[in-house]
């Protein structure tokens, strides 16, 4: 992943009103910024500081956004944590250890729908963080109406600010867009067809019966499986089907023209 600053754009995956992310006494502007970045990455732009302990606006914030300055631009700063959720009807609060309030646990992927459908009955919704080096407070915790734990190595939790918040937005994002989990990477190129295949097959089993390589007869077709196996498993594109049937005509000092 490249550490270029790209162009930002305010692309929010189709939601009208995606989770304001509410820091709570954020100590470093770095820090800001950092999580700003991740938040457009993942098409939340709401960011609301209570109580930033370097004031705002912030260079090193605009620094460190790389170009989210949609996000740092629009940043709202409060002096109480109510004000900040005022106009929000849920508030979801990360913490990584354990409180004694009843409430609802979700892990990030776990919220990620949870917001989805709030959002869709025309609510809003805010996920708070707590301070870089001691996190939210009980006080801040009576405040939400569920917590957000990520499950992580329980030896050892640690995130900073920015990781915590694209964890969060990730999830978020991914749970609203459709992209396949693996897909090939064709160019100019596209798959090889059966009939691309068969012609390989019949190409190289030839230019291997002429070398002597089917010595044993009896074994030619459990031979002649396995190598159609090999090729079949590497998913091969029309263009590479070319190069190989290629190779095989010039391993025996010829010349290859496609005909195909």
């Amino acid at each position: 992943m490249s550490d270029a600053v790209g162009s930002a754009k305010p692309e929010t995956g189709g939601i009208a009103n995606p989770p304001v992310i509410i820091l709570i006494e954020p100590q470093l502007g770095d820090n800001i910024g950092k999580a700003a970045r991740a938040m457009l990455n993942c098409g939340l732009v709401d960011l609301r500081l209570v109580r930033p302990r370097d004031g705002w606006p912030n260079e090193r914030a605009t620094a460190n956004a790389s170009g989210a300055d949609i996000v740092i631009d629009n940043t709202k700063v409060f002096e109480r944590e109510e004000d900040a959720l005022a106009d929000l009807n849920r508030v979801y609060v990360t913490t990584a250890r354990t409180r004694d309030a009843i409430k609802p646990v979700f892990t990030p992927k776990g919220l990620a729908p949870e917001m989805r459908n709030v959002i869709s009955r025309g609510e809003k919704v805010g996920v708070m963080f707590g301070p870089e080096r001691t996190g939210v407070r009980n006080e801040h915790i009576a405040m939400g109406d569920a917590v957000v734990t990520v499950p992580l190595n329980p030896g050892f939790t640690s995130l900073n600010l920015a990781q915590a918040v694209l964890l969060i937005g990730y999830e978020w994002w991914q749970a609203g867009v459709d992209v396949p989990d693996y897909q090939m990477m064709m160019n100019d190129t596209f798959p090889a067809t059966k009939d691309d295949m068969e012609r390989l097959f019949v190409h190289l089993e030839a230019e291997l019966d002429a070398s002597g390589f089917f010595r044993v007869e009896e074994k030619r077709p459990n031979m002649q499986r396995n190598i159609r196996n090999i090729f079949n498993r590497a998913n091969l594109t029309h263009q590479e089907v070319q190069t190989l049937r290629g190779m095989i005509v010039a391993m025996r000092g010829g010349k290859y023209k496609s005909k195909d």
